[in-house]
């Protein structure tokens, strides 16, 4: 991310305080935070808050320069389709997706990241690492070598996906969970915390356990 860029966040949480953190390291300023729940309070003393398309709306109206905002979208947790549909609503809208690199990550310099990145701090993301739109590789999680991951992925905080494994889109990886080499999660998919995933898993399936078994198909 460019320093200086003014920036917005979709999504008023934690991972919103997370990711303004981040913003102060690249000198980047937050202009303003959106959320669909109403009921979710403002999480900045100092950054207006607005509340859905409605809310968005009418910011956008005000706004001179939109090509001149990236967007952020703040939803971490299992959340990976709608984080990846809200950053497509904005950049349709002209609100382009802006990407984050903490600066105590470490990103190889063969790594590809889609439009949303959000690397956190103590990641990461090794040689010939491909990371699809949306993805986020938080806090302390490792993507090794020669690993693809599709749009929308959560690698959470402690995670580690080792060499070319294969995620497909959607899928979340556990805090502290090990996917070992070369295996494949499939879309849609819930590794649990801490579990390690020693043999492929299916397509919308719930895993956890060492060795993770399934327990469910996830919705």
């Amino acid at each position: 991310m460019v320093g200086g860029r003014r920036i917005i966040f979709w999504g008023a949480t934690g991972q919103a305080r997370v990711l303004r953190e981040c913003l102060g390291h690249l000198g980047c300023e937050l202009v303003a935070v959106f959320d669909n729940d109403s009921s979710v309070r403002p999480p900045f003393a100092d950054v207006p808050i607005y509340y859905g398309q409605e809310g968005f709306g009418r910011w956008l109206e005000g706004v001179d320069d939109a090509a001149g905002i990236g967007a952020l979208v703040a939803i971490g947790g299992v959340r990976g389709r709608d984080r990846h549909g809200i950053q497509q609503f904005l950049a349709e809208r002209g609100i382009k997706p802006a990407s984050v690199v903490h600066p105590a990550a470490f990103i190889a310099g063969s790594a590809s990241m889609g439009a949303g990145s959000q690397i956190l701090a103590k990641a990461a993301v090794c040689v010939n690492v491909v990371l699809g739109e949306a993805c986020i590789v938080n806090t302390g999680a490792v993507v090794d070598h020669d690993c693809v991951l599709g749009n929308g992925i959560h690698v959470c905080p402690g995670a580690v996906l080792a060499g070319e494994a294969q995620v497909g889109d959607y899928a979340t990886i556990g805090a502290g969970a090990t996917v070992l080499p070369r295996i494949t999660i499939g879309a849609g998919a819930i590794v649990g915390a801490g579990a390690v995933v020693t043999r492929d898993v299916p397509e919308h399936a719930v895993v956890y356990g060492n060795p993770a078994r399934v327990a469910q198909q996830a919705s």
